[in-house]
């Protein structure tokens, strides 16, 4: 319905060159978020405004262009005079500056709140809306003589008539941006916050069990594909609570391997250095003790503090996992922390190179397989949106998890079986499978989840029961 949306080429209230022209355009095409959302916008120039906000965001020196504007940009110019007058706002910027992907984001974000302020200040204000209603059917008016041939000179003049009332609608939001300051910041400060929770999600989802290895793999991803699974987080309450979930599970991992490490060390002395998993507990306290912490500091930059030698080989288990989780109707209620237990696993196997079998099953099953860790990231989302529903059936996982065994990759591989169901499998089938296992020594760790144990105690090496994936004794899966 906006006729001059199609001629915003150069219409910036901001000092944009031609390469942040440019590189808004190549985003925007990338991005559904922001062409949702220059259409469903209330404002008559709304995609050029989003233009300057992500210019506002992103570039290291963003200013308003001190000319007057023409063309009816008036509007635009009084919301970025606000946004970026706004005592946060330079706080704003030190986390989207010079970032593709945060200033993406928060593009929608503040797109998204300002539409949102300004459709509550047309319910409040009956002059606002009426004004709004004529530059609406103006525009349909523009853009209907527009599509005629021969009608240049009564668009201009009906050109001019729009910009007069767009003229007299920026004096009116001015009025309205100066009479409720507090409640622009605030939906400018939600924007942030949930731009930030966005991409914190997005990390949490891609990132691995090493601290900071969040950002590390959002490099490896195209910015397409970052900007599409940012969308899908912030529309999809599940893949927040799944991102949640892998961000709790990924830390309580990297605290299970760290451990693991550290007790797979054989320390036989005291040397000098700066590994911070080998510092000897004094040290640790010099560091948290004031009067001392500044000492600490200097000699560990010098690598002159104190830490366990060193000896031995270390004996942490670097076989395959095989992953068999259960995805009957009844696990539904736990989907998005299996996702996140899930993808903690995915993340452990990925850091430490070793090859990994995921088994959904129910009455049918799907069995995903990664040699030496090569988990893509994208492959990590599609799983986490998968499931299958229906019965439980315990041998067709255990079935296919033999199969994958049988594979070379996989002969000494570590199953975990995760159910929160019962099923009766026969006999037969039991001691078949207990034979291969002694023959191909593997183990079996299984977790039920509030079920029963008859069956699953018939072919498990370990069971632990537990009321849902947040329990401590889930964590062990963690230390394999």
């Amino acid at each position: 319905m906006r006729s001059l949306k199609n001629h915003t080429g150069n219409r910036s209230v901001l000092n944009t060159d031609a390469f942040d022209k440019r590189r808004f355009k190549e985003i925007y095409t990338m991005s559904r978020g922001l062409q949702k959302l220059s259409v469903d916008g209330e404002l008559p120039m709304f995609e050029p405004l989003l233009g300057d906000i992500w210019a506002s965001l992103y570039k290291m020196k963003p200013k308003l262009r001190e000319e007057e504007v023409i063309d009816g940009l008036q509007v635009n110019k009084s919301f970025m005079e606000k946004i970026m007058s706004d005592d946060s706002f330079e706080n704003y910027r030190n986390f989207t500056r010079l970032d593709d992907l945060s200033s993406a984001i928060g593009t929608v974000k503040f797109g998204e709140m300002t539409n949102q302020w300004f459709l509550e200040q047309l319910e409040q204000d009956e002059d606002l809306r009426k004004q709004m209603q004529e530059i609406q059917a103006m525009q349909r008016q523009l853009q209907k003589q527009e599509q005629q041939n021969g009608a240049e000179n009564g668009s201009e003049k009906l050109q001019e008539e729009l910009n007069e009332a767009m003229s007299d609608l920026d004096g009116q939001l001015q009025q309205s941006l100066q009479d409720n300051d507090h409640s622009f910041s605030q939906v400018m400060a939600q924007a942030m916050q949930e731009t930030k929770q966005t991409k914190n999600r997005l990390k949490s989802l891609l990132g691995g069990t090493s601290a900071g290895s969040g950002d590390a793999e959002l490099k490896k991803v195209p910015l397409r594909d970052q900007l599409k699974l940012a969308e899908k987080i912030t529309s999809t309450t599940q893949m927040k609570e799944i991102a949640d979930w892998a961000g709790r599970f990924k830390q309580i991992a990297r605290r299970k391997q760290k451990s693991k490490h550290s007790n797979s060390i054989e320390r036989s002395g005291v040397t000098l250095g700066n590994d911070i998993e080998r510092l000897l507990p004094m040290e640790l306290s010099l560091y948290t003790h004031p009067t001392t912490k500044n000492d600490f500091l200097r000699r560990f930059v010098e690598g002159k503090t104190m830490q366990y030698e060193q000896n031995g080989h270390e004996v942490l288990g670097k076989g395959p996992i095989i992953l068999c989780l259960d995805q009957s109707g009844s696990m539904h209620k736990l989907d998005a922390q299996s996702k996140g237990f899930t993808l903690a696993l995915m993340s452990i196997a990925k850091k430490q190179r070793r090859d990994f079998c995921l088994i959904l099953f129910s009455t049918r099953t799907q069995v995903f397989k990664f040699e030496r860790g090569n988990i893509k990231s994208l492959v990590m989302i599609n799983l986490a949106q998968t499931f299958l529903g229906g019965g439980t059936n315990f041998a067709l996982p255990l079935d296919g998890a033999l199969n994958v065994i049988n594979e070379s990759r996989f002969k000494k591989a570590d199953i975990v079986f995760v159910t929160d169901g019962e099923d009766s499998v026969n006999t037969s089938f039991l001691e078949a499978f207990n034979k291969k296992k002694e023959e191909k020594d593997f183990n079996v760790l299984s977790l039920v989840i509030g079920g029963g144990i008859n069956t699953v105690e018939q072919f498990s090496n370990k069971v632990i029961t537990v009321k849902d994936f947040d329990e401590e004794g889930s964590f062990t899966a963690f230390e394999l």
